[in-house]
């Protein structure tokens, strides 16, 4: 029988016990048949077709992409979707590097051809010798990569390629105050992706899939590209165009495309090396991903601090008072205001209030000195433009 005085979460995926740790079994119920959950903890579960339980009051992704749950109608109800950026960077940048000494020293193919090999053939060695001159490649260190997309997962590529010897050329428009920090200083800046891909031997994507980055790399550019060069693609398969990729590798303007979507358009293909969606499939980046978005979540649901929400500002108060209040609104002007009003007309006295906004959605939290009953509540619940509102009270 479920505890009332507990939060549900219900769990879609196969979750790192490390992260399922972090959600204390004294305050929750955590499993797959959790009925009235207050979150939904999933990894790869498409919730595009899924009933989401009107008692969601968060979704939690245990990785960066969140292309399997429906972003916009969760946001109009006033639930924050969170994710794991950066938890996985390093899964993903270690696979890119290997990607490149895929292509770069044509190994799938030396591995078919040494598994075809008869090792009772008496002439094996000489078969050997023989047939590796095929598989001459070339070397990383001198070559120059093109980096588009200079997050997390894009400045550890950079800097591993540096150290690797190689020249880097990056391109991000939106890069972050964060992102900046980190990038390597040998990093030459490209004013745009065009000239990314006019000036590199290997070119790897690391932008999340949005209606400014689909078909980022196609027709429209994939000619722009150095003759034998490499594309590389972990980060979403709409990033590049299918069509234009196998065109360009017919005619041997393009060397090899390395992606980690094995989807039917490119299976099989000559020059393709497609890895079944390896990215963040480490030990370490599970756990990483899964203990990232079980913290985020617990500090949502007990305390209403949001952190790493695609669909929600960033917003974190130290609580000074027992009674808290979080509202999710939207971003329109004079909210604060009638917020205020309704509590100060129930005789609340606010002890600290933050509000940002994030485009369309704006956040709130507010403290108060003394309890919060119903009617405040459904007070705040009835204004306008007043997406979700939760009492956090302190236990003890």
């Amino acid at each position: 029988m479920a505890d009332a005085n507990k939060l549900r979460v219900l769990v879609l995926n196969q979750i790192s016990p490390l992260g399922l740790q972090r959600l204390p079994t004294a305050l929750y119920e955590v499993g797959k048949d959790v009925a009235a959950p207050d979150a939904v903890l999933l990894r790869s579960a498409d919730l595009h077709q899924a009933a989401i339980a009107p008692s969601v009051k968060a979704i939690a992704r245990a990785g960066a992409g969140t292309n399997n749950i429906p972003v916009p109608a969760m946001s109009a109800r006033g639930v924050p979707v969170f994710n794991a950026p950066g938890a996985n960077a390093n899964a993903v940048k270690e696979l890119v590097l290997a990607g490149m000494l895929l292509a770069a020293r044509n190994l799938p193919a030396a591995l078919r051809f040494v598994e075809g090999l008869d090792p009772q053939a008496p002439d094996m060695d000489r078969k050997v010798e023989d047939g590796k001159k095929s598989f001459a490649g070339c070397e990383l260190a001198g070559q120059t990569l093109g980096v588009i997309g200079l997050g997390k997962i894009g400045c550890l590529v950079a800097d591993a390629a540096i150290r690797l010897g190689m020249d880097v050329l990056g391109h991000d428009p939106e890069i972050t105050v964060d992102a900046a920090w980190s990038l390597p200083a040998q990093v030459r800046k490209a004013a745009s992706v065009a000239e990314v891909l006019r000036g590199s031997d290997f070119v790897t994507l690391h932008v999340p899939l949005v209606a400014a980055t689909r078909g980022l790399v196609g027709a429209a550019n994939i000619g722009l590209m150095r003759k034998g060069a490499v594309l590389l693609n972990f980060s979403r398969e709409g990033v590049v165009e299918d069509d234009a990729v196998l065109g360009a590798l017919a005619a041997g303007t393009l060397g090899r495309y390395v992606c980690d979507f094995p989807s039917p358009a490119v299976h099989g293909k000559a020059g393709v090396i497609a890895l079944p969606h390896l990215g963040a499939s480490t030990r370490e980046a599970e756990d990483n991903c899964a203990v990232m978005v079980a913290d985020q979540l617990r500090d949502y649901l007990e305390h209403g601090n949001v952190s790493n929400a695609v669909n929600f500002p960033a917003v974190s108060m130290a609580r000074d008072s027992a009674y808290r209040v979080a509202i999710a609104n939207a971003n329109v002007p004079n909210m604060l205001g009638q917020i205020s009003t309704a509590m100060a007309k129930a005789g609340l006295n606010i002890h600290n209030m933050v509000n940002k906004s994030r485009g369309e959605m704006a956040y709130t939290l507010v403290d108060v000195d003394s309890p919060v009953d119903d009617a405040v509540l459904a007070s705040l619940r009835a204004i306008e433009g007043v997406l979700a509102v939760r009492y956090l009270p302190m236990a003890g």
